[in-house]
């Protein structure tokens, strides 16, 4: 029963990011700086898109002679397609924030994950094609690369799409402009705190 709460509360944000999309906003900003992320993936987007098309209208002249199946494909293709722009979208309007105090590190609806300053060792700009599984890292690359590494001096809790907790201490992301978000992040773990 977790489980569908879980996917359904996963559907929702991917809807609300389709509407945030429309309207040209983005989530969770307030007063910090978005770093987008979601340049990479755009094109693979457009072809899964387009096999769904594909696939729908293939599937609808296969069965014309079932009626009430073709409908009920049709359903299933297009409520796939509105999922796989949904996950654009959410990737669009959910960028990475730096705020005062943290590093927001997200991927689209399912991944957000606040680092505080002081906890990141070191930052740097590094492009990464190929990512093993390792205990205590969390990569999220986007096109299959990562393009910044952040060192923690502390695990931070991480939790999964299902909600197991991982405790990490690298973290490897993607940006599209990795040096502006890498010197950001530089300038501001040196900047001095504010006054009460």
């Amino acid at each position: 029963m977790r489980t569908v709460l879980v996917l359904a509360r996963h559907e929702l944000r991917l809807l609300g990011s389709l509407a945030l999309w429309v309207a040209r906003r983005r989530h969770g900003l307030g007063d910090g700086t978005g770093f987008g992320y979601a340049r990479g993936q755009g094109t693979m987007m457009l072809g899964f898109g387009f096999v769904v098309v594909i696939e729908s209208i293939t599937m609808s002249v296969l069965l014309r002679n079932y009626p009430a199946v073709q409908r009920g494909w049709f359903m299933v293709d297009m409520y796939t397609l509105v999922i796989i722009i949904g996950m654009h979208a959410a990737s669009v309007v959910r960028p990475h924030v730096l705020d005062a105090g943290h590093l927001r590190v997200r991927r689209a609806a399912h991944v957000d994950l606040r680092i505080p300053l002081e906890n990141i060792a070191h930052v740097r700009r590094e492009l990464r094609t190929t990512h093993e599984r390792a205990d205590g890292e969390l990569d999220l690359p986007v096109g299959a690369q990562t393009t910044v590494t952040l060192e923690l001096t502390e695990p931070v809790a991480h939790f999964t799409f299902l909600g197991r907790r991982r405790d990490v201490r690298l973290v490897r992301l993607h940006a599209d402009e990795a040096a502006d978000l890498v010197q950001a992040v530089k300038r501001a773990r040196t900047a001095p705190s504010p006054l009460p």
